[in-house]
C-alpha cells in the first residue's frame, strides 16, 4: 500500500514540479538526497549548492528569524509540492478477515466437520426398508416424519458456530478500531513550536511544512526532517534509527542534519524543516516495511524468532549480575522485552489445564458411547452388520462424536479471553474519563498488582506552579518578596539581567486568561518562578530580552542533570564578556568566590562563609520545603578569548548576586491518594533532584513519611555508595538492604532511578515479587519508565521521550489518578475472576451432566444445541455482564494480590464446587426420577430422531435457570453475603439476566426440534425458576462454612516463579499494537497455546530420549543461572515455530519445568 501511494506521490510531483519550478529554488528530490547526507558531506553540499543555510532558506522563500509568513495559500501550496507532514497508517483488517481469523479456532473447525458430516447422513435416505433389523432404536422415529427434521441439529450447530465468530469477530473490530481512536487522540495531542511571521506558536505536528523555522529544545522528539540553523550544546539521540546509543552533537558547521523520530537529549536551537511525512527518513522506512505490507511481515515475523532464538542462546553467557552495561546493550538493539502480563500468564495457564481436561473427558465419552452401542448390537443382540444398515449405524456413531465434541466445547471456557477483551476495552474506555490514557492494554490490569509506585515530585506530587517566596540578598534574608527599595539598584539591575538572559526564552510569563485567575506559566517552571520574582520586585525582564535577543547569546551552557545548572555568555558593548549563571544553590556557591553585599559590592566569599550560609540560610530555606537556587555572575576580558570548552575553568570564581527559596505547593488532593495507596497495601516512595531537605519536607507535608517511623531519606550519591562493592559494581543483596525502608531519594540522577526501579523489580527478598509503577517526565526519565511494570508519563508537563516509553499517560498529570487506575486494575482482576467463577460452575456440571447421561442413558441429556447455547451465548453475556462491573472505592481496601496469588482462591473454589453440586444432584435427580415427580412421559433411551420430550426440557431449562441465579452469585468473589450490593449500579447486568431470561423463554416455548425443546406448562415453568431461586439460597449457606476448615481444596491458576518468564518478543515495540493487543486479537489463542505446549512437551520428551539428555542436562544448568535474567518461555505465543523454540537450550529447561 505504502508503495503504491509513494509512486502516486511521486507522478503528482512531477507535474507539480514541472509547474512550480520557478517558485522554490529546490525540488522534493533534491531534499530528499539533501537528508540522505550525514556530518561534513552535508555541510559541503549545502555550501556548494546553496550558499550556506540561509540560502536555502532564500530558496524555501522562509526567514530564519520571522519563519514563515503562515499564509493559507502559501501553506497549501507546500503541502502539494512537498507533501503534508502525515505517515498514513496501515490498513485495518478487514471485517472479513476478522471473522476468518476467528474461524481458525480448532473447536469450532471440529464442531463445523461433525455438523457437516450429520448434515449430510441426515438427507441421505438408506435404500429399500430392509433397515428394520439394524439397529435397536429406529422404531417410531419415521412415523411422524421426523426424519425429514434430522438435519436441524446440523443446521442449528452451524448456525451456533456462526453466531460465535460473528460476536468475536465483532468485538476484534470494536476493539482496533478503539485502539486506532486512542492512536489518533495520542497524535493529535503532540503539538510542536514553530516560528511564523516572527511569532512563535504551537502548532499539531500534521501541520509542519516544509520551509517553516521550528523551535527544539530539551526532551523533543523530531516530527520532521530538517537542518540545524541556530542554537546551543544540541545533542540527539539518533538511536531509534541509527541504533547507536552515544549522544551525536549537532552543529551549524560540522553536523547539521536533524532527523524525524530521534529524541533531542539536550540544548535547544533553531531548524529548517526540508522533508515532511512519506518523504522523511522515518517516513521513508515507515513506506518501506507497508509496501510488501503482509509479506514483509511474514518475513520479518520469521525473522525475528530466529534472532529471538538465537539471543537467547547467547543469555547464559551473561554474568549473573548485568549492571548497567547489560542495560545500555539491550537499549542498543532496542530489545525491550515486555513480560507477558499476569493476568494472562495465570490465564494461559488455567485454560491449558482445563482444556486437557476436557479433551480427556470428551474422548473418554465418545468411546464410551461407541463400546457400548457395539457391545449391546452385536454381542448381546448379536445382530450381523449388514451392508445396507451401514448408514444407519454411522449415524449413531455421528451423533456419539457430536456428543463428545459438545463435551468438549462446553469444557473450553470459550468465553475467557472474550471476557479479558472486554473487561479491559471496559476499562481503558472508562479510564481516559479518569485522565488515563492507556498505551498499552495489559498495563491497566498490570496496576492492580502494583505494590510500590516511584513518583517524582515536581509537578506530580506538587501543583508545578514555583513561586519564589524567600530570598537572601545583600546580606540580608527575606522571609518574603523584599521591597525593592531595600534592595541596593546595582544589585537589582544585576538580578534583573541575570534571571532574564540566563533562561529559556521560551520560558515567559503571560496574563491570567480569565479575570482574577493566577498568571499562566509558559515554559519551564522554576524559571517561570524566577521570572515572578521579578515581577514580584517591580521590574520587568521584557526590555532586556528585547535588547538582548536570542541570537545575540554568545555561548549556552544548557541544563542538564550532570551539571545541574544553566549559563548564558554575553558579549559585552566594550568587547568583554560577562557570564550569568543559576541552579542548585549547593553546586553554584561551591563555585563562587564573592558575594554582593548590602551596598552591591563584591566581597570575598570564603569555605567558610559558605558553610555559615547553607547552615544559617539554605538549610533552613530547605526544611520549610524550599527548593534553593543560586543566581550568580562572572565576568572575562575580551582578550586572551577564554576557552569555552572547558567547563571547569569556565564555572569558577563566581560572584553569588542571591539565593532564591522557590517553593512548589503540594496538591490539595495528593495527600488523600497517598493515604488511599498505604492503605491499598501500596508503598510510594519519591524519587526526586531536589535537595534531601526540601524533598523530606515534602513527603511529610503528602504523607509518605509520618515522623517518628522507620524510614530512609537518602541523597543519590549516598545511594550510590551504599549499593555499589568495592569495584564500583552495583550489588542486588546491597539494594535489598536498602529498598524496603527507602522512602525518599534525593538529588538523584535518571539513572539511580533506573537503578532503584530495577533493584526493586529483581528483588527476591519478599515472597512477592514487586510490581513497580514509576512516573516520569523529563526524557531522562525514558529508560526507568520502560524498566518498570507499569510506566506513567505525565501528559502536560511529560516530553514526548517519557510519553514514547510510558504504558499510560495521565492528561491531567496528578497523582491521584494513578489511585484511579490501580483501581480500574484491581477491578479488571476482580472481574475476570467473577466471571471464572461462575464460568467453571457451568462447565463442570454440563461437562459431567453430559459425560454420566451418555455413560447412563447412551444420550446425554443436554443436546448438543443446548450445550452451544448454555455455552456461547450465556458466556458471551455473562462475561459483558460481569467483566463491566464499575469498581467500588472497597477494592482498595485489600492487599495488592501480586504474581504468585492463584487467579481461583480457596474461596472461590469452594464456591465453584459448592454450587456444582447443589446443581448435579437436583439435575440427576430430576434425570432419574423427573418423570414421577412431573408425571410426563419419560425421556430415556428415546430412539434416534424421536421428538423431543418434556423430560428432557424441563431439566434443560432448570438447568439454566440456576446458572442464571448463579450468576448473581457470582459477582461476588470474596465471600460476601450481599450479593445484590450495587447491582442497579451496572444497568448492562440487568439488562443481560432479563434479556438472557426473555431468551430462554422463546427458545423452550417456540424452539422446537432445532432446541430440542417441547413447550412446558406454568407449573412446569413455576418449578423450574423456584429450583433456580434455591441458587441464590444456597449461595448463602455456601457462605456461612468457614473457607479455613477445607485445606484440602486446591487453587488453581497460580503462577510458578519459573513460568513467569518474559517472552521471546524481540523488537516488538516497534509495532504500534503491543503484544498484549495481538494476544487478545486472537480470540482463542490460548486453545492453540495449549495444543502448542503438548506437542513441545512431547518434542522435549523425544529430544531427551534421543540421547541429548547428557547434553540437555548441561544445558539446563547454564540456563538456571540465567533464569534471573531473561529466560523465554515457550508456552508463550501460539506462533513461535517448535524447531525453533527446540533450537534454543533455555526453552528446553523451561519446558521441562513448564510440565508440571
Amino acid at each position: 500500500m505504502g508503495d503504491m501511494t509513494n509512486s502516486d506521490f511521486y507522478s503528482k510531483n512531477q507535474r507539480n514540479e514541472a509547474n512550480h519550478a520557478g517558485e522554490f529554488g529546490c525540488t522534493l528530490q533534491e531534499l530528499r538526497s539533501l537528508m540522505e547526507l550525514r556530518g561534513t558531506e552535508a555541510v559541503v553540499k549545502i555550501k556548494e549548492t546553496y550558499g550556506e543555510t540561509e540560502g536555502l532558506c532564500r530558496h524555501l522563500k522562509t526567514s530564519p528569524t520571522e519563519g514563515l509568513a503562515g499564509t493559507a495559500a502559501d501553506l497549501e501550496k507546500r503541502k502539494l509540492i512537498f507533501g503534508k507532514n502525515f505517515i498514513p497508517p496501515k490498513k485495518p483488517k478487514t471485517f472479513i478477515q476478522l471473522v476468518w481469523e476467528a474461524l481458525q479456532d480448532v473447536t469450532l473447525i471440529i464442531l463445523e466437520i461433525a455438523a457437516i458430516i450429520s448434515l449430510g447422513l441426515s438427507f441421505y435416505q438408506p435404500p429399500g426398508e430392509g433397515n428394520e433389523g439394524c439397529g435397536t432404536a429406529t422404531g417410531g422415529a419415521e412415523d411422524e416424519g421426523e426424519a425429514e427434521a434430522g438435519w436441524i441439529e446440523g443446521a442449528a450447530i452451524l448456525l451456533s458456530v456462526i453466531c460465535v465468530v460473528l460476536v468475536t469477530a465483532f468485538n476484534d473490530w470494536s476493539k482496533e478500531k478503539q485502539f486506532r481512536g486512542l492512536q489518533s487522540r495520542i497524535e493529535q495531542e503532540q503539538k510542536f513550536t514553530v516560528v511564523r511571521g516572527g511569532q512563535v506558536i504551537q502548532i499539531p505536528v500534521a501541520e509542519i511544512v516544509v520551509g517553516d523555522i521550528a523551535q527544539v529544545k530539551y526532551g523533543d522528539l523530531l516530527p520532521a526532517d530538517g537542518i540545524f540553523i541556530q542554537g546551543n550544546d544540541l545533542k540527539i539521540d539518533e538511536s531509534s534509527l541509527t541504533g547507536e546509543s552515544d549522544q551525536v552533537r549537532k552543529s551549524v558547521d560540522k553536523d547539521p542534519m536533524l532527523l524525524s523520530g530521534t529524541h533531542v537529549m539536550e540544548g535547544s536551537g533553531r531548524m529548517l524543516v526540508t522533508a515532511v511525512g512519506v518523504n522523511s527518513q522515518t517516513g521513508i522506512i515507515f513506506t518501506l516495511l507497508g509496501a510488501g505490507g503482509e509479506e514483509e511481515e511474514k518475513k520479518d515475523k520469521k525473522a525475528k524468532q530466529q534472532d529471538g532464538a538465537a539471543a537467547m542462546e547467547m543469555q547464559p553467557l551473561k554474568s549473573a549480575e548485568g549492571g548497567e552495561g547489560d542495560d545500555k546493550d539491550k537499549k542498543k538493539s532496542n530489545m525491550h522485552k515486555k513480560e507477558k502480563s499476569v493476568l494472562q500468564g495465570k490465564l494461559t495457564k488455567l485454560a491449558v489445564q482445563i482444556g486437557k481436561a476436557g479433551l480427556v473427558m470428551s474422548a473418554i465419552t465418545v468411546i464410551i458411547l461407541v463400546l457400548y452401542f457395539a457391545i449391546d448390537t452385536f454381542v448381546v443382540k448379536k445382530k450381523q452388520w449388514l451392508p445396507e444398515c451401514t448408514p444407519v449405524y454411522v449415524q449413531y456413531f455421528v451423533k456419539f462424536f457430536i456428543i463428545g465434541v459438545t463435551v468438549l466445547v462446553v469444557a473450553v471456557p470459550e468465553g475467557l479471553p472474550l471476557a479479558v477483551t472486554i473487561s479491559l476495552a471496559y476499562s481503558v474506555k472508562k479510564m481516559m474519563k479518569d485522565n488515563n490514557l492507556v498505551r498499552h492494554l495489559d498495563a491497566c490490569e498490570t496496576m492492580g498488582n502494583a505494590t510500590a509506585i516511584c513518583s517524582d515530585k515536581t509537578g506530580t506530587l506538587t501543583t508545578n506552579r514555583m513561586t519564589v517566596v524567600q530570598a537572601y540578598i545583600g546580606d540580608v534574608h527575606y522571609k518574603e518578596i523584599p521591597d525593592p527599595d531595600s534592595v541596593p539598584a546595582k544589585t537589582l539591575e544585576l538580578l534583573v539581567n541575570a534571571i532574564a538572559i540566563n533562561s529559556a526564552y521560551t520560558t515567559k510569563i503571560l496574563p491570567p486568561e480569565k479575570e482574577g485567575g493566577l498568571p499562566r506559566q509558559v515554559g519551564n517552571k522554576t524559571e517561570c518562578g524566577l521570572l515572578g520574582f521579578v515581577l514580584d520586585l517591580k521590574q520587568d525582564y521584557e526590555p532586556v530580552r528585547t535588547l538582548i535577543p536570542e541570537e545575540k547569546l554568545y555561548k549556552v551552557y544548557t541544563f542538564n542533570s550532570v551539571r545541574k545548572s544553566m549559563s548564558t555568555v554575553i558579549k559585552m558593548p566594550d568587547g568583554s564578556f560577562r557570564m550569568y549563571s543559576k541552579g542548585a544553590s549547593e553546586i553554584v556557591l561551591k563555585k563562587c568566590s564573592r558575594i554582593l553585599n548590602a551596598a552591591g559590592e563584591p566581597r570575598i566569599f570564603r569555605p567558610r562563609d559558605r558553610d555559615e550560609m547553607v547552615k544559617k540560610v539554605i538549610e533552613p530555606m530547605a526544611c520549610d520545603g524550599l527548593r534553593t537556587i543560586c543566581v550568580a555572575f562572572r565576568d572575562f576580558n575580551s582578550s586572551p578569548e577564554p576557552d569555552w570548552d572547558n567547563e571547569n575553568d569556565i564555572l569558577s570564581d563566581l560572584t553569588c548576586i542571591c539565593v532564591v527559596g522557590i517553593e512548589d505547593p503540594v496538591r490539595p488532593e495528593v495527600p488523600e491518594a497517598i493515604r488511599k495507596c498505604q492503605r491499598a497495601g501500596i508503598t510510594v516512595r519519591m524519587v526526586t533532584g531536589d535537595n534531601i531537605n526540601t524533598a523530606r519536607a515534602i513527603a511529610i507535608k503528602c504523607g509518605i513519611i509520618h515522623p517518628g517511623e522507620d524510614f530512609l531519606c537518602l541523597e543519590g550519591k549516598e545511594f550510590n555508595r551504599r549499593i555499589r562493592n568495592e569495584k564500583g559494581e552495583i550489588e542486588q543483596e546491597r539494594i535489598d538492604k536498602i529498598w524496603p525502608k527507602l522512602r525518599v531519594l534525593a538529588r538523584s540522577s535518571p539513572t539511580d532511578k533506573h537503578t532503584l526501579v530495577k533493584g526493586i523489580i529483581d528483588s527476591t527478598q519478599v515472597e512477592q515479587r514487586q510490581v513497580v509503577a514509576v512516573t516520569g517526565d523529563g526524557t531522562n526519565d525514558g529508560p526507568a519508565l520502560k524498566k518498570a511494570d507499569v510506566g506513567f508519563a505525565m501528559g502536560i508537563a511529560g516530553t514526548d521521550v517519557a510519553k514514547e516509553a510510558s504504558d499510560i499517560i495521565l492528561t491531567d498529570d496528578n497523582f491521584s489518578s494513578i489511585v484511579k487506575a490501580v483501581m480500574w486494575g484491581r477491578n479488571v482482576y476482580d472481574s475476570i475472576s467473577k466471571f471464572l467463577q461462575f464460568q467453571l460452575t457451568v462447565n463442570i456440571v454440563a461437562v459431567i451432566v453430559a459425560f454420566t447421561g451418555a455413560c447412563i442413558t447412551q444420550d446425554s441429556p443436554l443436546k448438543a444445541v443446548q450445550m452451544l447455547w448454555v455455552n456461547l451465548i450465556m458466556d458471551t453475556f455473562a462475561s459483558l455482564a460481569l467483566a463491566t462491573e464499575p469498581p467500588t472505592e472497597a477494592l482498595l481496601l485489600r492487599k495488592p494480590y501480586g504474581r504468585n496469588k492463584p487467579l481461583i482462591s480457596r474461596t472461590m473454589m469452594k464456591n465453584i464446587l459448592g454450587h456444582a453440586v447443589y446443581q448435579l444432584t437436583l439435575i440427576f435427580t430430576l434425570l432419574f426420577v423427573g418423570e414421577k415427580m412431573f408425571k410426563i412421559d419419560s425421556g430415556r433411551n428415546a430412539p434416534l430422531h424421536s421428538p423431543p420430550s418434556e423430560h428432557y426440557t424441563i431439566i434443560f431449562n432448570t438447568f439454566v435457570m440456576m446458572q442464571l441465579f448463579n450468576e448473581i452469585n457470582a459477582r461476588k468473589i470474596h465471600g460476601e453475603r450481599n450479593v445484590f450490593d450495587g447491582i442497579f449500579r451496572n444497568p448492562i447486568f440487568c439488562t443481560i439476566v432479563l434479556g438472557t431470561f426473555a431468551i430462554q423463554i422463546v427458545i423452550v416455548q417456540f424452539g422446537g426440534k432445532p432446541f430440542s425443546c417441547s413447550p412446558l406448562q406454568l407449573d412446569q415453568w413455576m418449578w423450574c425458576v423456584f429450583i433456580g431461586l434455591g441458587e441464590l439460597v444456597w449461595g448463602q449457606v455456601i457462605a456461612t462454612i468457614p473457607t479455613s476448615r477445607l485445606k484440602f481444596l486446591k487453587e488453581a491458576g497460580r503462577l510458578t516463579e519459573k513460568e513467569e518468564v518474559p517472552e521471546e518478543e524481540l523488537n516488538e515495540d516497534v509495532e504500534e499494537i503491543d503484544h498484549a493487543e495481538r494476544e487478545l486479537r486472537r480470540g482463542q489463542i490460548l486453545w492453540f497455546r495449549g495444543l502448542n505446549r503438548i506437542q513441545t512437551q512431547i518434542e522435549v520428551v523425544n529430544t531427551f530420549k534421543s540421547g541429548t539428555s547428557f547434553q540437555g542436562a548441561l544445558r539446563r544448568q547454564s540456563s538456571v543461572t540465567s533464569q534471573t535474567q531473561d529466560v523465554t518461555n515457550i508456552s508463550s505465543p501460539s506462533h513461535v515455530s517448535l524447531s525453533n523454540a527446540l533450537s534454543s537450550p533455555t526453552s528446553t529447561s523451561a519446558a521441562a519445568a513448564g510440565q508440571g
